[in-house]
């Protein structure tokens, strides 16, 4: 008993303010996130159709030195990965696969920097919000035993607790608001760097057929 007494203690001294304020700070930080996965992300932008068509017809224009030619204008991961298959010349196709198998971890890890930021602020906000509101209503409530003791009118006034219960409730607000666009932009994020990923795989699979139609 004396564990809680001193919790509501603590909790009452520091108040709610604390709670919005850490959430403005984390919205700005996702904000600043998603803005500068954005921009790495431009890269993206490549159509897949003009990577594949680009390397096909390097292959058979000459080969392996004629596509990485090609591809080397392209930042696009699945260029990346498609080229890493071709350094070095003629490779079997065991070697091929593994070491762009290795490309397609290496570029994940890259384009997906930061998204657990994202997915750890849009999962845990609305509890943050939840602590405030607590914390709100814990202010609310011993507001009212304090009027309680000095003025029982003031104590039965409803307006009391209804205007301390509809403050804390901001800070819920506050949470979901925080949280949703973080999940959104999750969401859309990891969504593009899957289809740029898929794009990768297509590409080393042209490399190993290429590669299989030559043994």
């Amino acid at each position: 008993m004396e564990i809680v007494q001193q919790s509501q203690a603590i909790l009452l001294k520091l108040g709610a303010g604390w709670v919005l304020w850490l959430l403005v700070g984390l919205s700005i930080v996702s904000i600043a996130v998603v803005v500068e996965r954005l921009m790495a992300l431009r890269v993206l932008r490549t159509p897949s159709a003009l990577l594949r068509d680009t390397l096909r017809e390097g292959l058979r224009a000459g080969g392996f030195d004629s596509a990485l030619l090609a591809l080397s204008r392209f930042r696009h991961p699945a260029a990346r990965v498609a080229m890493r298959g071709m350094e070095g010349g003629s490779r079997v196709v065991a070697e091929a696969r593994s070491v762009m198998d290795a490309e397609i971890i290496a570029q994940r890890r890259i384009l997906e920097r930061r998204f657990a930021f994202l997915a750890t602020l849009g999962a845990n906000a609305p509890f943050i919000g939840l602590l405030g509101t607590v914390i709100g209503i814990l202010q609310a409530f011993n507001a009212l035993g304090v009027a309680a003791g000095s003025n029982a009118k003031a104590a039965l006034d409803p307006s009391h607790v209804m205007t301390g219960v509809g403050e804390a409730l901001v800070a819920t607000a506050v949470g979901l608001a925080v949280a949703i666009p973080a999940i959104v932009a999750f969401n859309i994020l990891q969504r593009v760097v899957k289809s740029a990923l898929d794009d990768a795989q297509t590409l080393a699979l042209e490399v190993v057929a290429y590669l299989e139609g030559k043994v």
